[in-house]
């Protein structure tokens, strides 16, 4: 089971993601990530838990502001919460 928001706007994508993921909890999940737009590419954020943490890692990280971006949350059915929490970066 899973949810994903995805936004591209005026306002700010981490605040419109988190608040669209919040809208999600009562489905249940393990694990939480965003991946934002930035100047110089794709930036990911994922954590384990719930939304409030990944809303304390995206505080500390500090990033600049973006207005593209999409957010997902994972139950893990098959592996490690860890190991697979979604968005994953682009290969290299």
């Amino acid at each position: 089971m899973c949810g994903i928001v995805g936004y591209s706007g005026k306002r700010s994508a981490q605040e419109v993601l988190l608040n669209g993921l919040e809208k999600l909890e009562y489905r249940g999940y393990d694990s939480a990530g965003v991946a934002l737009a930035l100047e110089g590419g794709i930036h990911v954020v994922k954590s384990k838990g719930r939304l409030e943490v990944l809303r304390r890692k995206l505080e500390a990280e500090n990033l600049p502001e973006s207005f593209c971006g999409i957010g997902h949350t994972r139950w893990a059915t098959a592996s490690p919460a860890t190991s697979t929490a979604i968005p994953t970066p682009p290969p290299a």
